[in-house]
């Protein structure tokens, strides 16, 4: 395949993507990285997740590749949509973009085809074209019944229906969400999940989005993993998961409120057991002894049997992608709140 086939396969292309925000005063002002030399290439067709938790760089990152914010990296930093340059080309790539933000854009007062017929204006789309496109996308988000109702009459997954209507009504190619799921009830997760596959599978449409849900993140095909600012891994679910080569198992100490307990704990089995994975070693993760073997059945009985006086309960299973992040980072999922 020659180097113009590669690129017309990629649909979002991002090369050391830095960004920092100034804090304090202007005379010992600080800078505070919220982005670090990021990099990574979305193909079409794809559904991309960015997985991390909140205050990891995600909502940063969406606002930079939605032309909303500028980066200040580096001159060698470079980022594309569709082939499109994000900061010489950024008309280009709104045109080519359909967004979706975590915070509501729609206007209560104005009715459902009232805010896509709005949003088709603001695109330069008018006429039948635009009625037509308009009344497809009621049908299709099963909103043609309501579509003369206001929408501050209608439920939070309604609402995201409509977003997600509006964001495509100009048929971009890519499609990115910033928690698409924030404020919906289980049933509306799935149907949403439902028409993030359908644009994919009917529309050909990439979309990439921004989640701390590792449900989510499970449904994606790739993923890219942030945390206070860096990309510490990127992949499929499975590839990511096989980054651990056996089990998990967790122990929580007895006496679980004095720090040195799990600390000698950890040290007594890292010390008078072997076979950890690389990068498994008996390690402390809010409060609980954490580790990885290949063997981890085996492993469990030997612990519980050598401590038994020290340990509350002890478990194990297969790794999770929670379990991936702490073993890239070392840190728990949600104690990670660094923008």
């Amino acid at each position: 395949m020659n180097q113009q086939s590669i690129q017309q396969d990629v649909a979002i292309k991002v090369r050391d993507l830095s960004h920092w925000y100034s804090v304090g005063k202007k005379k010992d002002n600080q800078k505070v990285e919220a982005l670090k030399n990021v990099s990574f290439e979305v193909k079409f067709g794809e559904v991309f997740g960015i997985l991390g938790p909140n205050g990891g760089g995600k909502t940063t990152l969406f606002k930079i590749l939605s032309t909303l914010l500028h980066a200040n990296s580096t001159s060698q930093a470079h980022a594309e949509i569709d082939g499109k340059s994000i900061t010489s080309q950024a008309a280009a790539v709104r045109e080519a973009l359909g967004v979706v933000f975590q915070s509501p854009s729609l206007d209560g007062k104005l009715t459902a085809k009232e805010n896509l017929l709005h949003n088709g204006h603001l695109y330069g789309l008018s006429g039948p074209d635009l009625d037509t496109r308009v009344d497809a996308l009621l049908k299709r988000f099963q909103l043609i019944d309501r579509q003369n109702d206001l929408v501050e009459q209608f439920s939070g997954g309604m609402k995201r229906k409509i977003e997600v209507a509006k964001s495509i009504l100009h048929e971009p190619r890519v499609l990115i969400l910033d928690e698409p799921t924030t404020g919906l009830d289980p049933a509306s997760r799935r149907d949403l999940w439902l028409t993030i596959h359908e644009l994919v599978q009917k529309n050909s449409m990439t979309v990439a989005l921004t989640t701390h849900l590792m449900e989510e993140a499970e449904k994606c095909d790739r993923l890219a993993i942030l945390s206070k600012g860096e990309l510490v891994g990127i992949g499929t679910p499975s590839e990511l998961k096989g980054l651990i080569g056996g089990d998990v198992i967790s122990v929580v100490p007895e006496d679980q409120q004095h720090k040195n307990s799990a600390q000698e704990l950890a040290e007594n089995i890292r010390s008078n057991f072997n076979g950890w994975d690389d990068g498994g070693e008996p390690k402390i993760v809010d409060g609980i002894v954490r580790c990885e073997h290949k063997n981890g059945a085996e492993m469990v009985a030997k612990i519980s049997g050598a401590y038994s006086t020290q340990i509350k309960s002890i478990t194990v299973g297969q790794p999770t992608l929670e379990d991936v992040f702490v073993h890239l980072t070392g840190d728990k999922f949600s104690n990670n709140h660094s923008e």
